[in-house]
């Protein structure tokens, strides 16, 4: 097979799947290690990938959002796990926040029936459409209203105003990349003016950031690495990303993806044994 030709499928490949693992791309050429690596970095200097450890990405704009259909199809089995993580963190008796994104969306799957006490404050359409299935009578989901984003994230003065008026005990965080220097950023302004609303109305911040996030830079931050004071990802993230993070973050907790369901999270646990857990 020629180099094009080769290149050509890689393209196809991180296309049709968002991020593939360069033992992947091996197995299905039948080349070697460093043949695969050559390629991605001659995709990546043409803009059509990024490189990540292990790996490759889609290339992601700083200023095109993509739709939340789009987004939720992408690092699934590394969403599943930092969602799987996040739900030991959520704690009867509480009001939580829950931003935009798809994997703060899997985690509200998680939550799907629960009869765990719990106020959830949220501006994304999709989390509270997740959790007005089989909710459960002690589950409180308070949807801020604002504009819609492609994200399906709920943004400007009707929602930053909303959210100034309330305080939740724990925030779960999307970010849509997170870099050493710029912090945790996205494409949108008014989300990420929002995102600050939120992380401003919580007494913990929780950031929920899959590997494939680190390096990728927004049009607009709306917070530093040490804004989180609990940061959940995935064994995907490079060792200078990790040693950057447990630096700069309150807490940095790496999630092994081969792990990570969300069948796991509750199974075989009661409400009543989960609140004498963090009672």
């Amino acid at each position: 097979m020629l180099a094009d030709q080769r290149r050509e499928l890689i393209l196809a490949e991180v296309e049709r799947t968002g991020a593939i693992r360069i033992s992947e791309l091996t197995e299905l050429l039948g080349v070697s290690d460093m043949t695969v690596r050559r390629d991605l970095e001659h995709l990546e200097a043409r803009g059509w990938l990024r490189k990540v450890h292990g790996g490759a990405v889609l290339s992601q704009s700083s200023v095109e959002e993509s739709s939340f259909e789009a987004k939720s199809a992408l690092q699934q089995p590394a969403k599943r796990a930092i969602a799987a993580r996040a739900l030991q963190l959520v704690e009867p008796h509480t009001a939580i926040g829950l931003s935009a994104g798809t994997t703060t969306w899997m985690l509200a799957r998680g939550l799907q029936g629960t009869e765990m006490p719990l106020s959830v404050v949220t501006n994304s359409t999709t989390v509270a459409d997740i959790l007005a299935v089989n909710a459960g009578p002690h589950l409180r989901v308070v949807l801020t209203g604002g504009e819609r984003t492609p994200s399906a994230a709920l943004v400007g003065a009707i929602a930053d105003r909303a959210i100034g008026s309330l305080h939740v005990d724990r925030l779960f965080l999307g970010v849509h990349g997170m870099d050493a220097r710029v912090g945790f950023s996205c494409p949108n302004l008014a989300e990420a003016q929002t995102n600050q609303a939120l992380i401003d109305s919580a007494r913990q911040i929780v950031v929920l950031a899959d590997s494939t996030k680190w390096g990728v830079v927004g049009l607009a931050n709306f917070g530093k690495l040490g804004a989180a004071d609990i940061l959940i990802t995935d064994d995907g993230i490079s060792a200078e990303a990790r040693r950057v993070l447990e630096d700069q973050v309150g807490k940095l907790i790496v999630v092994p993806v081969s792990e990570g369901t969300l069948g796991k999270a509750f199974a075989g646990t009661t409400t009543r044994q989960r609140e004498r857990e963090h009672a």
